[in-house]
């Protein structure tokens, strides 16, 4: 595996890419968490159509940035932009974030979230949150980023009741400045 990656804007010619690892990624994050039949009926082409949707609709909301090993394959992503839900304290919302298992704990990760943190603070978003499931061990990533565990709610996956906690920060400036001295 290339040492060597890099963090770009996502464009459309992406989304063969961001499919493969949306897939990927939830059947080795959620493996045991989500059932297994849900898992295995996700497919690459299914991603892929949700992701073109998303890119050529001109009123979706968010941005995606892509992580790139040296050969150019995409290797992880996040997605993100304003708040969904209405929520009047975090104004700023990480969708989703997810990296290749042989890409995780090599800081592609950090420098995906910060890349959602700058371009939310570019349009003027000072808070931040992010849902996750409870059972993902992904989960103390954002506590490790100082993310406060502000919400719970549960959902449904696939015919499964699954609890999520969401991970709070309201001063995205102070998150960019700890970013950059990590």
């Amino acid at each position: 595996m290339d040492s060597n990656w890099r963090i770009r804007r996502a464009i459309s010619d992406d989304v063969s890419g961001i499919a493969k690892v949306n897939v990927d990624s939830w059947r080795t994050t959620y493996e045991g968490i989500i059932q297994e039949d849900f898992l295995d009926d996700m497919s690459y082409e299914k991603s892929k159509e949700r992701w073109e949707s998303r890119f050529k609709d001109p009123f979706a909301q968010g941005i995606v940035y892509v992580a790139e090993d040296g050969n150019g394959q995409i290797v992880g992503y996040a997605y993100g932009g304003f708040e969904r839900s209405g929520d009047t304290l975090y104004d700023g919302e990480l969708y989703a974030i997810y990296l290749l298992r042989g890409y995780q704990r090599k800081g592609i990760g950090k420098q995906l979230f910060y890349q959602i943190v700058s371009h939310l603070l570019s349009i003027n978003l000072q808070g931040l949150l992010i849902w996750v499931l409870n059972d993902n061990p992904s989960r103390y990533f954002y506590e490790s980023l100082g993310g406060q565990l502000v919400r719970e709610r549960s959902i449904e996956i696939g015919g499964q009741r699954l609890q999520l906690s969401a991970y709070g920060w309201n001063q995205l400036n102070e998150l960019k400045v700890l970013l950059q001295n990590r």
